[in-house]
């Protein structure tokens, strides 16, 4: 039973469903109940219902890129949760050149997407496309998710903090503007890298966090605790 609408606004506690859904981002199950764990607006996608912080909104902007997980598949589109209040949709005519039947044998619901914001309507329905250098799908590897608003922190000067990352852990890292991250390599040093990143996402606001990171990574990779229980 679902007790909320989408795009409603909800409070930490507040039980949003029962019994028939599930929990996404921003939401906990307690007994057969799901709550949500802050102040944020309901996202409901098939029988998953999230809550997008209201703290940490993307806003999507024209040509921004921003990582995307397929929610739904309709006759010339796919929707997409773009960590952001406002879903997108990749036409089906931004992959074939012109609309065709069939979309669940390119992409299917869960699978992972780089893509670019192609435009963004009066009432903030978000295009997505893939035609760009680096735009499409990703094969396996993990998600992170950091506050949109530190994600140029992350990346660094020149891309300096997100290259010692890298180099560090041999991961291969790609980073949306909506604060959803994508890290792919050995088990180990994902997890090495996802707990660095979220440090970051606390730590942005403080001095000397570059060295901070430094040395958490020597430390992390030398001593492999990579299998800790990650904060944030």
């Amino acid at each position: 039973m679902i007790l909320v609408k989408d795009k409603d606004i909800v409070v930490p506690g507040e039980i949003l469903a029962k019994n028939d859904y599930y929990p996404g981002r921003g939401t906990f199950k307690e007994n057969n109940k799901i709550c949500s764990s802050h102040v944020g607006l309901v996202s409901i996608r098939n029988k998953q219902i999230s809550v997008i912080p209201l703290v940490s909104k993307y806003i999507p902007k024209r040509g921004d890129v921003v990582i995307g997980e397929i929610t739904d598949i309709r006759f010339s589109m796919w929707g997409l949760d773009i960590n952001s209040p406002y879903a997108g949709f990749l036409p089906a005519s931004e992959v074939f050149g012109k609309e065709k039947r069939g979309l669940e044998n390119i992409f299917n619901i869960g699978d992972v997407l780089f893509l670019k914001v192609v435009d963004v309507d009066e009432v903030k329905k978000v295009k997505l496309g893939l035609k760009g250098r680096g735009l499409g799908k990703f094969k396996g590897g993990v998600l992170v998710y950091i506050t949109p608003s530190k994600v140029p922190r992350l990346i660094g000067k020149r891309g300096s903090m997100i290259n010692m990352i890298k180099e560090k852990t041999r991961c291969d890292i790609v980073v949306g503007q909506n604060g959803v991250v994508w890290v792919k390599g050995d088990p180990e040093m994902e997890k090495i890298a996802r707990k660095v990143i979220l440090m970051i996402d606390r730590e942005a606001h403080t001095s000397g966090l570059t060295d901070r990171v430094r040395d958490t990574l020597i430390e992390l990779i030398k001593s492999g605790k990579g299998n800790e229980k990650i904060k944030g």
